[in-house]
């Protein structure tokens, strides 16, 4: 039999990129990004919209603010140590997003359609269809965002991207793609033949959540009893 421990950790690794939203970028590159399409047709969207970009690993969100201006979520250093808006604003590249994510640290800013897209193909208030009577009007959707815009706290689980825009147009902070990334940790604990998994989780927990006893005592103390009872 095939052990599980190598699959069921490329998995979890593949779960995190997904909540991190880490654009794969090209090694000719020299770390920056690769320059988005040059246009997309705004004219069908309006104010207060919910815009989706699925991407293979994930799904990145922002709320529509006119204009050819997206109001987003992105982990991001630099907030924490310049004011200076021209730095800021520049397009975060990866190096810029994982220390973000590292130190939790995010800014809700506002980018054209194009650098927020990065390329990918945009989905208009898809989420509304789970959502139903919830939806706000767009211009308090519009409103609320505009409100968030500046340097903010960043969480994987707690608070993304997909917390944004659900709070601006639902008016509940919730995170469909943590749900799943949950399920999946909830998985790979329950499987007794996974104590090395188990210590990655407890190990990307430590690393993502900061060292407390929430997160050190369980990875201590959840392999231990797995192999135990195994």
């Amino acid at each position: 039999m095939k052990n599980p421990v190598p699959q069921v950790a490329s998995l979890l690794l593949e779960k995190l990129l997904l909540l991190v939203h880490v654009r794969p970028l090209p090694s000719s590159s020299g770390g920056e990004p690769p320059p988005a399409p040059a246009y997309y047709d705004t004219s069908c969207f309006k104010r207060g919209d919910l815009l989706e970009v699925p991407r293979t690993l994930f799904i990145h969100f922002g709320i529509y603010l006119g204009e050819n201006r997206v109001a987003h979520l992105m982990p991001d250093i630099l907030p924490a140590f310049t004011g200076d808006r021209r730095q800021i604003q520049q397009v975060v590249t990866n190096k810029r997003l994982i220390l973000g994510v590292i130190t939790k640290t995010a800014s809700i800013r506002v980018d054209t359609v194009e650098d927020f897209a990065y390329g990918g193909s945009i989905l208009v208030n898809h989420m509304d269809r789970l959502f139903q009577d919830q939806v706000l009007g767009n211009e308090e959707a519009a409103r609320r965002a505009e409100k968030l815009v500046g340097a903010t706290a960043y969480s994987l689980l707690w608070n993304n991207c997909e917390h944004f825009v659900t709070y601006c147009r639902y008016g509940s902070p919730v995170s469909f793609q943590t749900d799943k990334f949950c399920e999946t940790v909830k998985m790979i604990i329950r499987d007794q033949r996974s104590v090395l998994a188990s210590v990655l989780v407890g190990l990307a927990s430590i690393f993502c959540l900061g060292l407390a006893p929430s997160t050190t005592l369980p990875t201590i103390f959840v392999p231990f009893f797995l192999w135990m009872a195994g």
